[in-house]
């Protein structure tokens, strides 16, 4: 009786080791994809009720958030136009060099903004009445943005995006912007220090724009290439 000869077919389990980047890879996608969409959803509804206390308050800390959030939603989209070049296949380097410097300058939009907005506030010693609602605000994006982006840099490395590195970069600065807020304005409630949030602002425009800086001359991860 003839032996098999399994040495004449190397190739059989071949496709099953190769196919479980191509899976992790898919998978990673879908959940890069809800992940964005939470972001839109979450930062559309925290804007409209940022800029909508600030309004009322006469906060321009807190209408600055707002537009931080709107920020953030140009950055998931950004990000959401990224990940859907991955259906098209073939090589995801020229696209995601071209979200990630996308969402560079969005960090430049929040520095820049921040950092005006912040400074007029502190020279003009505009005094913003207490918000129970910018406070209760606060909080909630300070516990959740952490857990949000905890979840982002998660699967970053499994899409090698690094659009997707720097939009959870970003989720991160809207943690600290929203300490910073916090911040501003219990220490406003409760001292009536209202200097304290545009001086802090001040800096986060900083940290903004180093990311910025940053983001613009990072390179896509190994993944993204045709290699």
């Amino acid at each position: 009786m003839a032996v098999p000869d399994h040495a004449a077919h190397p190739h059989v389990a071949a496709p099953v080791v190769l196919a479980a980047p191509r899976v992790a890879r898919a998978v990673a996608v879908h959940r890069a994809r809800w992940l964005t969409a939470a972001t839109i959803s979450w930062n559309a509804i925290e804007g409209l009720v940022a800029v909508t206390a600030g309004i009322a308050a006469g906060s321009v800390s807190l209408v600055g958030f707002g537009f931080d959030s709107a920020i953030e939603v140009s950055a998931a989209l950004v990000l959401a136009w990224r990940l859907r070049q991955e259906r098209a296949g073939g090589c995801m380097q020229a696209a995601d060099a071209r979200a990630t410097r996308a969402i560079a300058v969005s960090f430049v939009a929040l520095g820049l903004y921040v950092g005006v907005e912040s400074g007029r506030d502190l020279l003009g010693g505009v005094r913003p009445e207490a918000s129970v609602a910018g406070i209760v605000l606060a909080c909630v994006s300070l516990l959740a943005m952490p857990l949000l982006a905890a979840a982002k840099r998660a699967v970053a490395p499994a899409l090698g995006s690094a659009a997707a590195v720097a939009d959870a970069k970003q989720t991160d600065l809207c943690a600290v912007l929203s300490a910073v807020l916090l911040v501003g304005l219990a220490a406003n409630a409760t001292f009536g220090w209202w200097w304290a949030d545009p001086l802090a602002a001040l800096g986060i425009a900083a940290v903004a724009l180093t990311e910025a800086r940053r983001t613009w001359r990072a390179d896509s991860l190994e993944d993204t290439c045709c290699a």
